[in-house]
């Protein structure tokens, strides 16, 4: 994989760049681009799809592998907080892809102190492979009426992180938002809102650069379902547009 810019490399690269999609920590929708943790003992489960839509498959516009992912709150403080996660993308040789992070919430430290945090993720098993090791560092805050914006950067491994002509692409910015709307309360008094919606981007020709933009359906405060279309900056490595249903759950414990 050290050699991408011999044909051969490159077919290989892109094969396997464009089953990575979604292997992430707490999203927005697209990119890790928000400062949501999750809570101490809480253990989130989604399933994540990406689907083309009235396209034939082949071997760049079809559809992603499943990713079954798993992250776990693991700070019992409410000034810094991280978790934990695991995604098990399926078909997919070298499946397994781990990440962690770690931040503040809004207001942390002071009255108005924006969400900050620092990650990684898509660290995979395999050198030269998977092991793209992604760090991140993002802020976020609430602006009235507009609902959360959050903004950062990324820098992952430069001999895996590739755009589709087999050239390092591993630096690139991100920025999301989501706004929720139709506050409801629960059996216990607990307010949510039991839509949101999320938009994301991110810069790079590779398999992270694209965004898009759907919107959360809340069934109860703890599961979810996103649906929406998400675009690519590299339809080499990604093809074109899919759709994405994403279904999440909190577990309490």
């Amino acid at each position: 994989m050290r050699n991408l810019k011999e044909t051969a490399g490159i077919t290989l690269a892109v094969g396997l760049l464009a089953g990575m999609a979604g292997a992430t920590p707490s999203t927005t929708y697209w990119t890790p681009a928000t400062t949501d943790i999750q809570s101490y003992r809480v253990l989130h489960v989604g399933i994540d799809n990406y689907f083309t839509v009235q396209r034939k498959q082949d071997h760049n516009a079809g559809q992603f592998p499943t990713d079954l992912q798993m992250e776990l709150g693991i700070l019992p403080f409410d000034k810094v907080q991280a978790e934990v996660g695991v995604d098990y993308l399926q078909p997919q040789d070298d499946p397994f892809l781990f990440n962690a992070k770690i931040g503040s919430p809004e207001n942390a430290w002071f009255k108005g102190s924006p969400a900050v945090n620092a990650g990684i993720f898509d660290v995979g098993a395999k050198r030269g492979v998977t092991d793209y090791d992604i760090l991140d560092v993002l802020i976020g805050k609430t602006i009235p009426v507009f609902g959360r914006l959050f903004i950062g950067g990324y820098h992952g491994n430069g001999g895996t992180l590739l755009n589709s002509q087999g050239d390092t692409d591993n630096i690139g910015i991100m920025i999301a938002m989501d706004h929720g709307f139709w506050p409801v309360k629960d059996k216990s008094g607990d307010e949510y809102n039991r839509m949101v919606f999320a938009a994301d981007w991110a810069s790079g020709k590779n398999y992270i650069g694209g965004g898009g933009a759907g919107l959360y359906y809340y069934f109860t405060k703890n599961i979810s379902l996103l649906t929406g279309p998400v675009f690519f900056n590299d339809k080499g490595i990604n093809g074109e547009w899919k759709w994405t249903t994403q279904l999440d759950i909190n577990v309490p414990f």
